[in-house]
């Protein structure tokens, strides 16, 4: 079973079903457990490289960080909860700690679960997917497939347009103003090009017959087989059995007053 292969369509509704589905436990036991299970799925069953998961990774463990850090920094505290740190106006108590630990938990868990998809997925294959397993309008998808193809062209349209105005001895001062000035001489060469491609590939998709009807074949056709059903079992499979696990140790318990 591997993710890359799998129908693209299938494997954003598992995602969806499990971030449902974790977004009901606030203990701390259930996202680590769906973390560790998560990225644990995403190396065995995908083709992903260390290096690039990591990197994408790195903000989503900073912006977890920010909020265990701010949960703790204003807890909610009453008189039934144990202080196990007070400075000031700062009190810690060990149920504001497993809150916060809880909340951190949370974002690296949908974090991972997100990575798992965006990773492992083509980007045209989930359009296609859409547009035969769920119906999307071809005219919605094909505008979107464009915008997604248009985008290294206008990487190298701006690089362009930027060596231009250095060689004639624009682009070389440094303040902020000066670059300010600049990015509206980029931006209206970039648009007026944009503008132009846009219209070629409006042209050019009704002088090839293009309708947008939803009666139409597919050169590339996206099927649905049992190992796609199968990756929805297993993603819901690991929040179900975090949680278990969770409840198993007594953290479940204590939270039940909260879902």
């Amino acid at each position: 079973m591997q993710l890359n292969a799998m129908n693209p369509s299938i494997k954003a509704l598992s995602i969806l079903v499990s971030i449902l589905l974790l977004s009901i436990f606030f203990d701390p036991v259930t996202p680590l457990l769906s973390l560790i299970l998560t990225i644990a799925v995403t190396f065995i069953f995908g083709k992903v490289s260390f290096k690039k998961w990591i990197l994408l990774f790195s903000p989503f463990l900073f912006m977890g960080i920010v909020y265990m850090w701010s949960s703790l920094l204003f807890p909610r505290v009453s008189s039934e909860e144990s202080i196990i740190w007070e400075w000031s106006f700062i009190s810690i108590t060990s149920e504001g700690f497993e809150r916060s630990l809880s909340l951190g938990l949370r974002v690296l868990s949908f974090a991972s679960l997100s990575l798992l998809f965006a990773l492992t997925t083509n980007p045209i294959n989930f359009l296609l997917s859409l547009m035969q397993q769920c119906r999307l309008s071809p005219k919605i998808a094909y505008s979107i497939m464009a915008g997604y193809q248009f985008l290294p062209l206008i990487k190298e349209e701006f690089e362009i347009i930027r060596s231009a105005h250095r060689i004639r001895g624009a682009g070389r001062n440094i303040t902020l103003s000066d670059k300010i000035r600049q990015i509206k001489q980029y931006a209206i060469p970039l648009l007026a090009s944009g503008i132009r491609k846009a219209e070629r590939t409006a042209i050019a998709m009704e002088s090839k017959g293009f309708t947008g009807s939803r009666s139409r074949e597919f050169h590339k056709v996206i099927t649905v087989s049992k190992k796609d059903w199968l990756l929805l079992c297993l993603m819901v499979s690991i929040v179900l059995i975090s949680a278990f696990t969770s409840y198993m140790l007594g953290y479940l318990d204590l939270y039940k007053g909260e879902l």
